[in-house]
């Protein structure tokens, strides 16, 4: 065969892959710079020669890896071929996933995988297992070392589901994403398949979904918004824009947006007062929304924000909220991010429910998280600050490097009323008026108590918040916190 021969033969071949594998690589198209996209492993096909197994081709192994941009900065993906044996995973196919992890730890850059599988390849038998497996691995590796997004663009089933379960951060559609572990058909008899699998449950229950987007466009352009906000990899610092937003802002509207009768909102309302250009990108928006999570800018740098949203129940502190704080805190940690909290809480839920479910544990997780994070920690204390709950929330108490409080905050072990009921209970029985002593109490709780003992760095105007955290993270920049020699810590 000529030389000429051999290179047609070859157009020929990867033309053939790329018709295969056409879904695959559009949705790759999608998340990266236009013309940067690098195939790894094209040609790699299975090796199995069980049940029939010889006479079946599958290109590229079902499977599409490689390297490209997102803004320039490099990032590893890889995207299944539904249109292989329903994108199963086998051997090859794994061992493709597995090495393009290792070279993207090699080179310190992001991996995105895009997920639309039936799940183990089942002709492969053990050959299968021990390729998820190899995959498990290597994304225990990586995790903490270099960012790991997953978007489930289709279905995501069996031992498939821990791909997602392990990255730092998931995205699903709402009409096309399906995820779990077992089929419907195994459980009890009318379980459906929205009822487990879909964008809904994992949004707004399991807590799964970090994101969920109407469609792909949608959902691939979210990818190139977070990796853009986000560091390569742990040894580096996320990326700062110019700013442009004036750094001298003053927002009035932070000074009257405390309700005056006591009631909750949104603090969502804050955040936008105080990111540049009022750009915000919350995290598992629909899970536990009396805490809300979430990245914005503060003078172009990446800051991740913990907040008590009083909308909700008062901003108390559930299992599902402790569970969606703690996580969020420890990827900023573990990537250097800084770390603001805008406190806001009542307290904890009581119900038997939320006991009965772990309610402790999942405060501790919390904590745990809060008290061992080595990045730069501020705290704005905006309202209520209630008891352990107000300790746990990134306190000066914990390790916060900096707390501010503005004026109508409100320090305590609980609200006066309630705190003058239980400590003059028999003042109470005896119908005495105890207005008085609660407004003794009021007195102590204010923030001018706190600052006094320096629990608290200074009582600042809600207008000016966003020149005070400027001014804070910059001091913050070059913090070093070392800890005592360990291998981990075990509150997991």
């Amino acid at each position: 065969m000529s030389t000429v021969e051999k290179i047609q033969e070859l157009k020929k071949s990867r033309a053939a892959l790329e018709s295969s594998g056409k879904a695959a690589r559009e949705r790759i198209s999608m998340v990266l710079d236009p013309l940067s996209f690098v195939e790894i492993g094209a040609f790699v096909n299975h090796r199995s020669t069980d049940f029939n197994m010889v006479s079946q081709d599958t290109p590229a192994d079902g499977v599409v890896t490689g390297y490209g941009t997102i803004q320039g900065r490099l990032v590893y993906v890889y995207s299944q071929d539904a249109s292989v044996m329903g994108g199963a995973v086998g051997e090859m196919h794994a061992r493709k996933i597995a090495k393009l992890y290792e070279k993207a730890l090699e080179m310190g850059a992001p991996v995105i995988g895009i997920l639309d599988s039936a799940g183990l390849r089942l002709q492969e038998l053990t050959d299968a297992l021990e390729g998820y497996g190899a995959i498990y691995q290597v994304k225990a590796k990586a995790s903490g070392v270099i960012p790991q997004i997953t978007v489930v663009a289709g279905m995501c089933a069996g031992g498939e589901t821990l791909l997602p379960g392990m990255s730092d951060f998931t995205f699903m559609l709402e009409k096309q994403s399906k995820v779990f572990v077992s089929s419907p058909n195994a459980m009890e008899k009318g379980t459906k398949e929205e009822d487990i699998a879909g964008a809904k449950v994992h949004g707004a229950k399991s807590g799964m979904a970090d994101f969920v987007c109407e469609d792909e466009a949608d959902c691939f352009a979210k990818v190139r918004t977070l990796v853009d906000l986000l560091p390569a990899n742990n040894a580096e610092d996320a990326p700062v824009y110019e700013d442009m937003d004036d750094l001298n802002r003053v927002s009035e509207v932070l000074d009257s947006i405390v309700p005056e009768d006591g009631e909750g909102f949104d603090v969502r309302g804050v955040i936008g007062e105080l990111a540049d250009n009022a750009i915000f990108v919350e995290t598992k928006a629909d899970f536990a929304p009396g805490m809300v999570t979430g990245f914005v800018r503060l003078n172009g740098g990446t800051v991740g924000v913990v907040a008590n949203n009083s909308a909700v129940e008062d901003g108390i502190l559930t299992i599902a909220g402790c569970r969606k704080a703690a996580g969020f805190v420890a990827f900023c940690d573990a990537f250097s991010i800084p770390i603001l909290t805008l406190t806001d809480t009542a307290g904890f839920a009581a119900s038997v429910q939320e006991e009965n479910g772990g309610l402790a544990d999942a405060v501790s997780k919390m904590t745990f998280a809060f008290a061992s994070a080595t990045a730069p920690k501020i705290n704005v204390i905006l309202r209520k600050a209630y008891g352990s709950a107000y300790v746990t929330m990134n306190s000066k108490h914990i390790g916060a490097d900096v707390v501010y409080a503005w004026p109508t905050a409100d320090i305590s072990v609980m609200n006066s009323v309630s705190a003058a009921r239980i400590m003059f209970a028999k003042d109470v029985e005896a119908g005495a008026d105890l207005s008085e002593k609660a407004a003794d109490f009021e007195v102590l709780s204010s923030p001018y108590a706190a600052a006094s003992r320096g629990y608290i760095d200074d009582i600042i105007e809600p207008a000016l918040t966003r020149k005070h955290l400027l001014v804070a993270l910059g001091m913050l920049i070059s913090k070093r916190q070392e800890g005592p020699a360990k291998k981990h810590g075990t509150i997991l």
